[in-house]
């Protein structure tokens, strides 16, 4: 029997650090900017989310709580993706280099850095970088009031979640209201549409997209600290994230760049992650199985890339470095 339940828990749960990455990328590319570095962003905010929890519980021993472990651990995996976006920014908005060569480039940078944090602590600590039980638990327990996860089945399949599923569910709802119901939103895409016509309307192009690439690549780092702290047990694993932000990236144009779409496209690929331990298939061998989501990916590019509908498409400006004078 499959346990249908069961196989929604987990890939709601591997699929919300693909919502990160991918809502994160849908703010960048909203600007034009196509940030391909989603990947060294995922491993940078993998690396520092621990690191920040891992010396948090070291500091504060047997005084450490839970929330304060979550606080800093989100606080230290955004900031080192704003850090790297920040970087991309400058080359390509301010120095105008292509950008997706910048991409590749920070994704390279970005995944050892990653590394770099991660394989250090462990070297430094003579094993396993972790965090105690007790801080584990606050990243992983569910959220909700008891009351609501025993009703029966719905209270497992809407209520059984750690907070990280409800803050992307919340920062989704947000950024879609963000881009579509206020003023600033509204700049934004104009800017990723059309940076000449936006800058001749008096919209600051350039801090448009400052501002849109570091936000975006601070949640996409968020999204690598929430795979660490939550499907890795809070251990760091150096090949626990690979693929993680190539994923990100795919799902964006499956997602057709708007914000609640990745809602369920993330745990549509997140299912596919987990499917090989979830309904094993005796005649597949699980080396197959496990790149079906990678199939997946490559399948929904060609689908999505037939479908010529204006609605679909991405932002006309994606890629595009501005120059003024040749406005």
């Amino acid at each position: 029997m499959i346990d249908l339940v069961s196989i929604i828990k987990a890939a709601v749960l591997n699929g919300t650090p693909l919502l990160f990455g991918t809502s994160g990328e849908i703010l960048t590319q909203k600007s034009g900017n196509m940030n391909l570095g989603v990947e060294g962003l995922m491993f940078m905010g993998g690396s520092f989310g621990l690191a920040g929890a891992y010396i948090y519980s070291n500091m504060a021993g047997n005084n450490a709580k839970g929330y304060m472990a979550i606080i800093i651990a989100l606080a230290c995996a955004f900031i080192a993706g704003v850090i790297g976006a920040l970087i991309f920014s400058f080359l390509t908005v301010s120095l105008k280099a292509n950008q997706n060569v910048t991409g590749l480039a920070l994704t390279i940078f970005g995944t050892g850095v990653g590394q770099f944090v991660g394989e250090i602590m462990r070297i430094r600590i003579g094993g396993n970088v972790t965090i105690p039980n007790n801080l584990k638990n606050a990243f992983v327990e569910p959220v909700m009031p008891l009351f609501l996860r025993k009703i029966p089945v719905i209270g497992e399949v809407l209520f059984s979640y750690n907070i990280f599923v409800y803050l992307g569910i919340v920062m989704v709802v947000i950024m879609s209201y963000f881009l579509h119901k206020t003023r600033k939103g509204l700049n934004l895409r104009a800017v990723g549409e059309s940076a000449a016509t936006a800058d001749a309307a008096g919209i600051n192009v350039s801090l448009y997209r400052y501002l849109a690439t570091c936000i975006g690549g601070g949640i996409s780092a968020v999204g690598g600290m929430v795979y660490i702290m939550t499907i890795s047990g809070c251990v760091w694993n150096y090949s626990a994230l690979s693929g993680e932000g190539w994923i990100a990236v795919a799902l964006v144009i499956f997602c057709f760049w708007k914000p609640l779409n990745a809602l369920f496209g993330s745990i549509l690929f997140g299912a596919l992650l987990i499917l090989y331990l979830k309904v094993p298939l005796a005649f597949l061998p699980t080396q197959i199985y496990k790149i079906l989501p990678y199939v997946a990916t490559i399948i929904v590019l060609i689908f999505v890339s037939m479908k010529q509908k204006k609605k679909n498409q991405p932002p006309q400006g994606l890629g595009v470095n501005y120059f003024r004078e040749d406005r």
